[in-house]
């Protein structure tokens, strides 16, 4: 399959996981909730063992330390400045554990949109990240690729419950989640015609930057505060192991 064929064919994949919040539907809040706990903690270690052993040192070969500083702290600091101003942050939780009241029911409906655009937002610099790591390095990029599979799916559960306990449809709420996955394939379709055009390396180093913010930030003390040795010591084996299989592939690559 040629690299156009590849980005397209794993960005339909990446857009077409938003309809996994489907599931919340026919799960009990407690199956799901045990479900999520080592996928946000296996999400957690693969995106910053995706960032850290094969988006960074892709970037590095391109540009000296000061330059790919500076551009790992503009993805950082967009991601901060995405949550802190737009007061949109990523949802791990399933609709069961929001503590909206009745008083409060006047604003879901822009906190649903606010999800969206986030998400929108988010694919589509994610789309751009993966498919410029990608066309610098189809390994690197492939890894890149499940690390943010590994992080879409909690994320799109919790934001599908969002969605419902705003009080949409189920029907509605998965094609509205769909609509924003599909800027994906916009980001990496921008990024395959600035191919030939710039360095793509700045690009894979702002997507690292936006890779270690989400897992800081929003993953680790999600693992941090599971009190129970019971959920505890499975959810570090799965960020522990997600870690592991991005260093493996680097190595095998």
């Amino acid at each position: 399959m040629s690299p156009e064929g590849t980005l397209l064919f794993g960005s339909l994949v990446m857009s077409f996981v938003a309809l996994v919040g489907g599931i919340t539907l026919v799960l009990p809040a407690w199956r799901l909730q045990l479900l999520l706990t080592p996928l946000v903690s296996l999400a957690a270690g693969s995106l910053l063992g995706g960032a850290l052993f094969h988006m960074l040192p892709e970037g590095y070969r391109a540009l000296d330390p000061l330059r790919s500083g500076e551009w790992i702290a503009a993805g950082f600091t967009a991601f901060l400045a995405l949550e802190q101003f737009l007061h949109w942050h990523h949802s791990h939780r399933h609709q069961s554990q929001l503590r909206l009241g009745e008083e409060d029911r006047w604003v879901r409906e822009p906190i649903a949109l606010l999800i969206l655009m986030g998400d929108g937002l988010h694919n589509f610099i994610g789309g751009l990240g993966i498919a410029s790591t990608y066309l610098i390095n189809p390994p690197a990029g492939i890894a890149a690729w499940m690390a943010a599979i590994a992080h879409e799916i909690p994320q799109e559960l919790g934001d599908f419950g969002v969605l419902m306990h705003s009080g949409w449809r189920p029907r509605k709420a998965l094609f509205w989640n769909l609509v924003s996955a599909f800027t994906f394939p916009l980001g990496a379709s921008l990024a395959l015609w600035l191919h030939e055009q710039i360095s793509l390396a700045p690009l894979v180093l702002f997507a690292a930057g936006n890779f270690i913010y989400i897992a800081a930030s929003d993953l680790v003390p999600e693992i941090k505060n599971q009190a129970e040795p019971g959920l505890a010591l499975p959810g570090f084996a799965c960020f522990a192991g997600g870690m592991a299989l991005m260093m493996l592939i680097a190595i095998m690559a």
